[in-house]
């Protein structure tokens, strides 16, 4: 067995390799044999190895996951976590691989396979472990979330630490056109290029404004306060009160930010309060609706906020 190669993948693997790998590097069943009973290597799964017999970090499982099912790659929220992207629960979670579409792998524990027909061209096998593009990892993640705001939240956590762009996952959504949660995620993405009129707006309006019964706002009102005219998102006119829906993710240029910091200012320095609502909030919409009602009481509205079905918590 060349030991010099095989000291290197164990190097490069943090410690985990194959016995396809030992084999290729002139080693055979012998030499693991000897291995494992000195407690030198352990067994992770069926012929893949660890050096070493103590806990074994994620990864280490990453690596033997990708290793067991060979050539497979890390997909999901386990490749976003090997890009750098760490979502909570996912250090005891069940690593998860893709595999190309024509292979039948039997998974052992801790390990989740899925399949993919594009396999070769969404994943990066050269890479140490190997998994998805980021953009599909993103969207693939997205899309199981449990709730619509974790969805969004994986789309901004992405933009916000530099891994991608809205734009470039907008250009992959476009081809997985089989992905769930797909409308959801193209209005968030759509939302980000702008529009006098964006989704954000839109769903604020159809989710949490009419059928709570509140206030019509007045939409894109010209707003001349501050160092250049603005249009305000939605205008309680009369109320004094403004909504500002930021459908933004990720780094916005600084100066953007400022801006809308010196609105907010110029607006209570008239009078008007200011509240700013993302897609966080809006896709909690009887909650936000709850919430707008209330400042639009303080503020002289003689209504009161609806329910709109049986399970809301907005009181009639």
């Amino acid at each position: 067995m060349d030991g010099d190669e095989v000291a290197r993948l164990l190097a490069d693997q943090e410690q985990v390799v194959s016995r396809r790998q030992v084999v290729a590097a002139g080693g055979g069943d012998g030499d693991i044999e000897r291995l494992l009973r000195r407690r030198e290597w352990a067994r992770v799964h069926e012929g893949v190895y660890v050096a070493h017999t103590g806990p074994r970090t994620w990864p280490q499982r990453a690596w033997a996951a990708v290793l067991v099912h060979a050539p497979a790659a890390l997909s999901g929220p386990s490749a976003l976590r090997a890009w750098g992207l760490t979502a909570p629960g996912t250090e005891a979670a069940p690593i998860d691989v893709v595999v190309a579409h024509h292979r039948r792998v039997h998974d052992p524990p801790g390990v989740r396979t899925s399949r993919s027909s594009a396999f070769e061209a969404h994943t990066l096998l050269h890479l140490g472990p190997p998994r998805v593009r980021v953009e599909h990892a993103v969207l693939t993640t997205a899309a199981q979330a449990g709730r619509e705001d974790a969805a969004v939240a994986v789309l901004a956590d992405a933009c916000q630490q530099r891994l991608t762009t809205p734009a470039r996952l907008a250009g992959i959504l476009a081809e997985l056109v089989r992905l769930p949660r797909r409308r959801l995620l193209a209005e968030v993405l759509d939302d980000v290029a702008g529009g006098a009129y964006s989704a954000l707006e839109r769903r604020y309006l159809r989710d949490v404004e009419r059928p709570h019964g509140l206030p019509t706002g007045h939409r894109q009102r010209r707003d001349g306060l501050g160092a250049r005219p603005t249009y305000r998102d939605v205008e309680y006119v009369g109320l004094a009160t403004v909504v500002e829906l930021d459908g933004r993710l990720g780094h916005d240029r600084i100066r953007d930010r400022w801006h809308d910091l010196e609105r907010d200012l110029a607006s209570a320095a008239s009078g008007s309060v200011t509240l700013r609502a993302g897609w966080a909030q809006v896709l909690q919409p009887c909650r936000l609706a709850a919430t707008v009602g209330a400042v639009l009481r303080s503020r002289g509205w003689s209504g009161t906020p609806t329910a709109c079905g049986p399970g809301c918590p907005v009181r009639k």
